[in-house]
């Protein structure tokens, strides 16, 4: 059973804050706040504009009362500290009682639920953790209780989505929003979350554009983007990757690399073929990435660089704290602009395979 909040251990912040009054500018314009987790992943521009995407995002296919659902089960079987305390309170401010939300995370059965949202519950702990990953098949018994099919290509993408936020709060051991949460489950929450609950109806955050299909499947890991056609939340998976290999913090070569490390922990064929694509365009060998999956190690990568191999297999599977200060030596060693840049990388590519079981 997925850990409850109080159980989670939860180490000292890896990465600093970073001062940057325009981007938070424009965060405050989008979404209405800043978040901690914003200010700690401003100094890389693709990582940060993820997040705010991320977290902006408003389902069109799913139940919103889903999508809430879905956030909270994502966390707390992630284990981030930050994001499912998060989550909760903001549960809360929009009304769920504390029975309703204790009976969630601790067995959904006996919750007031459906047999269909029970059945996306189930779905939404299975993919977050992935061991084993759902397949295709998984999908196809959601469509046949009755979910649309692009409504269940949502659910995915937005847990898959949940896993890269989450990997972003663990990975820079994100100091919680303790704050919010002791308004949220305090007298003074309840005296002003209505109040809260209309400001938050009158903000309409700008959701991103629904793409065409030829748009989304340019670039790295197209075939899997391809999956979300018709849905706006293809372009954050879009903007992510595109902005992820564009960035010149870390080679193409490692970037690659370590999504193919994720593609064969988890037992992603197809995303295992889009990583290798990427690294025969590095000049790599089918030979040498065999061999770079089977040891963890490659010539081809620099000293600093061959630490991301090893490291980002351990962010698949994981225990928070274990995590955490693996995760606070790598930044001891190569500095916090790669780490972040790390960080991002191994937080898509776990999001990545596992939206590709909506192909397999």
């Amino acid at each position: 059973m997925a850990q409850l909040l109080d159980e989670i251990e939860w180490g000292q912040a890896i990465l600093p804050r970073v001062s940057d009054s325009a981007w938070e500018a424009e965060v405050k314009r989008r979404v209405g706040q800043v978040s901690e987790v914003d200010r700690r992943v401003a100094a890389s521009t693709w990582v940060r504009e993820v997040c705010v995407l991320m977290i902006s995002y408003r389902p069109v296919a799913m139940p919103q009362r889903l999508f809430n659902i879905g956030a909270l089960v994502t966390a707390q079987e992630n284990s981030c500290r930050y994001c499912y305390g998060a989550n909760r309170a903001y549960m809360k401010i929009l009304g769920y009682s504390e029975a309703f939300i204790r009976r969630i995370e601790q067995d959904a059965t006996f919750a007031e639920l459906d047999d269909k949202e029970r059945a996306f519950i189930s779905f939404c702990r299975s993919l977050a953790r992935s061991r084993p990953r759902p397949m295709k098949a998984d999908y196809e018994a959601l469509v046949a209780l009755g979910f649309a099919p692009l409504a269940v290509s949502e659910m995915a993408m937005l847990i898959a989505l949940g896993c890269y936020y989450n990997r972003i709060g663990i990975l820079i051991a994100c100091p919680p929003e303790l704050a919010f949460e002791r308004v949220a489950n305090g007298f003074l929450g309840r005296l002003v979350a209505p109040l809260m609950r209309m400001v938050m109806s009158m903000h309409k955050p700008p959701q991103p554009p629904t793409l065409d299909a030829a748009t989304l499947t340019t670039g790295p890991f197209g075939t899997v983007v391809a999956a979300l056609a018709g849905l706006p939340g293809a372009a954050i998976f879009r903007t992510a990757l595109d902005g992820a290999f564009a960035s010149a913090v870390l080679p193409r070569s490692v970037k690659a690399l370590m999504f193919a490390v994720v593609a064969r922990t988890l037992g992603c064929r197809t995303s295992e073929i889009e990583a290798r694509k990427l690294l025969a365009a590095e000049d790599f060998s089918n030979d040498e990435i065999d061999s770079a999956l089977l040891t963890l190690r490659s010539p081809h990568l620099s000293q600093r660089d061959a630490r991301l191999i090893p490291w980002v297999r351990n962010t698949v599977y994981y225990q928070t704290a274990m995590v955490q200060q693996q995760t606070a030596t790598l930044a001891t060693e190569i500095g916090d602009a790669a780490t972040l840049e790390a960080i991002g990388v191994a937080a898509l590519a776990n999001a990545t395979v596992r939206l590709a079981m909506l192909l397999e």
